[in-house]
């Protein structure tokens, strides 16, 4: 039976210098979860990594981009097509299922369509992150 305490969708990690993994609090979804994350973490600067997994029954109402690194999204349930505006302006879309990833490359701002429902795993270089309306 899972531990509830080690559900990745309710504990992310954090993969650190020295290559640490540390857990982290119960994730609220709130951007002061967020917050607190940068102020334990933000040290790591751009080599750190936020490791989490979200479930969606609809498409994302924001965008996000990543400055510092690369985010890697590992689809592993159902479909979701990935959006993605690169700062020359120029746009991609990536459609992954069960088992399949994508990279949102630094500076490149993302949103998802979600078919039906999808979990994903999530890791992000999240240090300057930032979100804007959709």
């Amino acid at each position: 039976m899972a531990d509830p305490d080690k559900l990745l969708s309710r504990f992310p990690l954090h993969l650190g210098l020295g290559a640490t993994a540390i857990p982290q609090p119960e994730m609220t979804g709130g951007m002061d979860w967020y917050q607190g994350y940068g102020e334990r973490h933000g040290g790591d600067g751009a080599e750190g990594r936020l490791v989490s997994m979200h479930s969606f029954t609809g498409n994302w109402d924001s965008w996000e981009m990543h400055p510092v690194g690369d985010e890697v999204v590992v689809c592993t349930t159902g479909e979701m097509t990935l959006h993605q505006e690169f700062p020359d302006g120029s746009t991609n879309i990536v459609t992954i299922g069960a088992g399949e990833y994508a990279i949102n490359p630094p500076g490149v701002w993302h949103t998802a369509d979600i078919a039906e429902t999808a979990t994903a795993l999530f890791i992000t270089a999240g240090l300057g992150t930032e979100v804007r309306g959709r």
